[in-house]
């Protein structure tokens, strides 16, 4: 019906084992002319082989241990790894990527260059999690902490992971404790002013340390965690189009709120605020008079009682002899020409230091140009040599 005779088409095949989908995984760089940094889990379309669709990649990097750990955005310069979902494609497939297919593109409108790498059905992209929860219950080397997990399950899937806490103390966490299950020596008077069981919260564990804790301690999980890579396919039917119209896919978060004039949202607790901590009170100290008298002299305390009384060097008046005055009078002018010339040299010295901080900022400003460009002028030989290897394998 929309058929275009003004547009060519270019009629292809496809291999049998090109029709079943899966995840592909790619080694993916942004276009070096684009303007923006991609962001993770923004809609791409995707030009491979003889197809064009729109997919949903997660974009990771490859630690030394062989793990995909996710990343929120692409790197500037360098290559990353880019997981989507669509058709199964061989390997060393050229890869080109568009956010957007409109004609009225302003920049340049290609935003990656990526190459197949591998075809898996089920491909594990982490990302870091880190938990925090307080004790509830502390015994000589267990404790209980709770506010970390919301239900028994979560805590059934994390057993055996490390815990640390601020002061350092290592721990793991052993099991899971029964939502309402009162914890032994944990009391607390009911409405009736009678003293009943303490009921534990729902995903309290128990955890066990390698020293005892304070109920003021702060517990840390960190652990990895899988991402969900959405299974989302959608090609590109441009070709069936009116004459006139443009194919619309989905479109990022982004340019919904561009468009409907919607304000990024705000979470409050995302927000850094000032950290206030009220000094920790130690109490003092004591150690009895019989356990003092029967240690070495070395080892007693040192410490005197305050005085109530002034002593008598305090108490008594000086009064100095003709000659006595005259060394203090010269004692004290000798003082007065030392502290004005240390004033005066406290003073050039400030000055000399002045100029010479200013001097090593501008050679600072001047190294950090000279090292960006040289960086520039690396990432830029890097990016043509690895595209003449590409050209060769090709």
């Amino acid at each position: 019906d929309n058929f275009d005779p003004a547009r060519p088409l270019l009629i292809g095949g496809l291999l049998p084992s090109e029709d079943a989908m899966g995840f592909q995984q790619l080694r993916l760089k942004k276009h070096r002319w684009h303007r923006k940094i991609l962001k993770n889990q923004d809609p791409l379309v995707v030009s491979i082989g003889w197809r064009r669709f729109q997919s949903i990649p997660v974009y990771s990097m490859q630690d030394a241990n062989s793990r995909h750990r996710m990343i929120k955005y692409t790197p500037e310069h360098m290559h990353c790894h880019a997981t989507i979902y669509g058709p199964l494609t061989p390997q060393n497939t050229g890869v080109v990527a568009f956010q957007s297919l409109g004609n009225k593109l302003a920049s340049f409108r290609i935003a990656a260059t990526a190459v197949v790498l591998e075809v898996d059905h089920s491909m594990k992209v982490m990302k870091k999690l880190k938990l925090v929860g307080s004790p509830s219950k502390v015994y000589k080397n267990t404790a209980f902490i709770g506010g970390m997990f919301n239900s028994s399950l979560e805590v059934a899937k994390f057993e055996g992971a490390s815990l640390r806490t601020v002061s350092g103390i290592r721990g793991t966490v052993k099991k899971a404790v029964k939502a309402g299950a009162a914890l032994k020596g944990a009391n607390e008077k009911d409405k009736g002013g009678h003293a009943g069981a303490k009921g534990t919260e729902e995903g309290t564990f128990r955890a066990s340390f390698e020293d005892k804790l304070l109920l003021s301690d702060i517990v840390f999980l960190r652990g990895w965690v899988r991402v969900d890579i959405s299974r989302y396919y959608n090609p590109v039917t441009s070709l069936l189009q009116a004459r006139g119209d443009s194919w619309v896919g989905m479109k990022t978060v982004g340019q919904l709120r561009y468009e409907k004039q919607l304000a990024i949202p705000v979470n409050v607790d995302s927000l850094y605020k000032p950290i206030e901590r009220p000094n920790r009170v130690f109490n003092r100290l004591n150690v009895p008079k019989a356990l003092q008298a029967a240690l070495p002299f070395k080892s007693k305390p040192k410490t005197e009682a305050p005085r109530k009384r002034e002593t008598l060097e305090q108490r008594r008046a000086v009064v100095m002899e003709p000659e006595e005055k005259r060394l203090a009078t010269l004692v004290q002018q000798l003082n007065t020409i030392r502290n004005d010339r240390a004033v005066k040299k406290r003073e050039a010295q400030a000055v000399k230091r002045k100029a010479r901080a200013k001097d090593v900022k501008k050679e600072a400003e001047w190294r950090e140009k000279h090292s960006k460009d040289e960086r520039k002028k690396r990432y830029r030989e890097q990016g043509q040599e690895e595209k003449r290897k590409m050209m060769k394998t090709h």
